[in-house]
């Protein structure tokens, strides 16, 4: 009896030792800090329909590393919009555990300020209410807008999958540490140009409840996104690399 005992508390130990295994946050963490580098750069935002393709907007992104910690800054200027979009990340270099984070668009304003306890506030432009944020986390996470460039300086290889646990704010969905699940990833072939050797990763996450499909199309060699897709029921959005 005690050898059955000792058997299952085994095999429990065993499937937690996994588990935390299987899941990347900045405590647990094999990302490749030498692969960032300061970079600007910019992607056409598309809208596919059947067979027709419209451009909606430009996206660009800037990385700065600032001596212990990344910054990154991410512009979205939509065609229809008269304002942008900006979100300002903060994070530590060493780990990529969150420090800061900002986001000002028409919809509304946030601010958060990562520690044990995440504080900011949140203001909806179309409500005029300004919500004061003060979240309880007990758990190691990356903020939402990091997981992204994330996945590019991970150690992919065919067949990787890994469960990257995320802090998002959303008062109107899901607000807290949730997750963000790689599900495969492969080499391949750049589509359109067969000679340039990609990572094609596929993701989805708790942020559209699993509805949607990313794939993320990064460069062998550099680390580069060129391409990546989003697949949600009968849309699909596709972002594209501007040559410089």
């Amino acid at each position: 009896m005690k050898n059955i005992q000792l058997t299952i508390f085994t095999v429990f130990i065993s499937l937690i030792s996994i588990a935390q295994d299987s899941t990347i946050t900045p405590s647990n963490n094999s990302f490749d800090p030498n692969l960032i580098k300061n970079e600007n750069y910019e992607m056409s935002w598309f809208m596919e329909m059947d067979t027709t393709k419209m451009e909606i907007g430009k996206i660009k992104t800037e990385i700065k590393r600032i001596k212990n910690n990344v910054l990154i800054i991410t512009s979205v200027k939509m065609n229809q919009a008269q304002t942008k979009w900006v979100d300002t990340t903060l994070v530590r270099i060493n780990d990529l555990k969150p420090i800061y984070h900002s986001s000002y668009n028409q919809q509304r304003d946030m601010v958060l300020n990562f520690d044990e306890l995440v504080t900011g506030y949140y203001f909806d432009k179309k409500t005029n209410i300004k919500s004061e944020i003060s979240e309880i986390t007990t758990s190691s996470y990356f903020d939402s807008n990091i997981y992204p460039q994330l996945i590019r300086w991970l150690p992919l290889n065919n067949k990787y999958s890994k469960i990257i646990s995320i802090f998002d704010y959303n008062p109107t969905a899901k607000t807290g540490v949730i997750k963000a699940f790689i599900k495969n990833v492969g080499k391949g072939k750049m589509p359109g140009n067969s000679d340039r050797d990609v990572w094609i990763v596929k993701v989805t996450d708790d942020i559209t409840d699993n509805k949607a499909i990313s794939t993320y199309y990064i460069d062998s060699n550099t680390r580069q996104i060129i391409r990546q897709e989003m697949d949600m029921q009968r849309r699909k959005m596709v972002m594209e690399l501007v040559k410089p």
